[in-house]
């Protein structure tokens, strides 16, 4: 398996845009993400957030690893090979995962959704400050009005509750490692499978995670948790975890970094789109307000829709 190790050429858009297929898929990944909230929620009532991590990715590695012995791609046979896996283990499970779920011991599941939401803004950020992608204005500005429409949605659900700064932070610090991820990955995996990449990236975490909870927790030596938290943590790990990674990965080899991290505005959307359709709670003003500000923020990112809007402005001036 060859990895990339150069900029990315021509041949690599730097403003590439998202067909019907990818927005199907982000919509996919954004209710597979947006659970992983509640169920660390509901896992945390019983288990300390590096225990958590540690299972979340190790329960993950064990549904993926027969999926992949099925489809029969091989595992790497050499350190080099490993090393790409274990460097975006780092940057898109353990310190994220770990930063966001402790803190969410400190700020409430919305806020750490919101926090959440800053991906693409990071993304943008460091993709430009890589030079792997233009700084556009659309992209920026898009960003930032869904981010406001992220927080209309969940204003009136925030609940703050003591220690919220240090939480705030540490949730924001695992964005920007998302950020990070994505750019690592576009430079070194993207000729790699999305079920191979998604399968080792969980083995490799796993065994991080087993050092720093086990000298940090001693998971072993906690109660056994009950049947609700373990039904949590097999919903975190098959779902928000294996399936979810598979499909990131697909939509980060087809429409690059920057698109794939719309997902975490879309996550709001789709809670309450949820909770509509098959819970039968009620939608505010507030939440369809939010939500159309967000898809607005999403038309002007993908800039399409303003490539058309100018385009029939356009027509006028011509005939004169």
């Amino acid at each position: 398996m060859g990895l990339i190790t150069q900029a990315p050429t021509a041949m690599t858009p730097t403003d590439q845009r998202i067909d019907i297929r990818d927005w199907s898929l982000l919509a996919v990944l954004s209710v597979l993400w947006g659970g992983s909230f509640f169920f660390n929620g509901v896992v945390l009532r019983e288990l300390p957030p590096l225990t958590v991590v540690l299972l979340r990715v190790a329960l993950a590695a064990l549904v993926l690893l027969p999926v992949l012995w099925a489809y029969k791609i091989r595992l790497p046979r050499t350190v080099a090979g490993w090393k790409p896996f274990f460097a975006i283990a780092l940057l898109n499970n353990v310190l994220p995962f770990s930063l966001i779920v402790t803190g969410q011991t400190y700020v409430s599941s919305g806020l750490a959704s919101i926090l959440n939401a800053t991906t693409p803004l990071f993304t943008v950020l460091v993709m430009a400050a890589a030079g792997d992608e233009r700084l556009l204005a659309r992209r920026v500005a898009g960003v930032v009005i869904g981010l406001i429409g992220v927080a209309i949605l969940h204003g009136q659900h925030l609940g703050f509750s003591s220690g919220q700064g240090f939480g705030i932070l540490l949730c924001l610090a695992g964005a920007f490692s998302y950020g990070l991820s994505a750019l690592y990955a576009r430079r070194k995996l993207s000729d790699s499978p999305p079920l191979a990449t998604a399968t080792f990236q969980m083995m490799a975490s796993t065994l991080m995670m087993a050092v720093i909870a086990g000298v940090v927790e001693r998971p072993w030596q906690l109660p056994m948790p009950g049947v609700t938290t373990w039904l949590a943590l097999l919903g975190l790990a098959g779902l928000s975890t294996a399936l979810a990674y598979i499909v990131f990965f697909q939509i980060l080899r087809r429409s690059g970094p920057t698109n794939v991290m719309l997902v975490t505005l879309l996550i709001p959307v789709t809670a309450i789109l949820l909770g509509y359709l098959v819970l039968g709670e009620t939608m505010t003003l507030t939440e369809i307000t939010g939500a159309l500000v967000i898809g607005s923020a999403l038309l002007v990112i993908d800039g399409r829709a303003l490539g058309f809007i100018r385009g029939v402005v356009s027509i006028p001036k011509a005939s004169r």
